[in-house]
């Protein structure tokens, strides 16, 4: 039944989102942290990728994470001498995470997922009042 095609597809696409959310709280969580060493390389920001796949199951396309990856964009300096972080000129490498990227990116992420959602419970909707119909 092609109905069981479209959960699997939803399903396919929250799992996908949920995998996003979950790396956008890991840069949340991480865009003050910087190295434990003078010089040191602070937190990169990651960065999600998609991927066209096919359900060898039931033989549907659907969505997958290609690979978690990292922004090699540069890191912005922040002159703190006192931080154990501090180049010799004084200066700490911060993490490139823009907190107003990943709210926007969070955002983008939860409204893909509660589509996916709203899909799912319109198809277990359609199938209830299917099963209705041949009682």
């Amino acid at each position: 039944m092609d109905l069981d095609k479209t959960l699997t597809i939803s399903a396919h696409g929250m799992d996908a989102q949920s995998t996003r959310l979950r790396v956008i709280a890991e840069n949340l969580a991480n865009q003050e942290t910087t190295g434990s060493t003078p010089g040191a390389d602070p937190y990169r920001r990651k960065t999600v990728t998609f991927q066209n796949t096919l359900d060898r199951q039931t033989g549907v396309p659907a969505v997958s994470v290609k690979s978690v990856g990292h922004d090699m964009s540069n890191f912005t300096l922040h002159y703190d001498p006192a931080n154990p972080a501090a180049n010799a000129e004084g200066y700490v490498k911060l993490p490139n995470v823009n907190s107003l990227v990943e709210v926007m990116d969070m955002h983008e992420a939860e409204r893909s997922y509660n589509a996916n959602l709203a899909v799912m419970q319109a198809t277990r909707g359609m199938l209830s009042r299917t099963l209705d119909l041949l009682k």
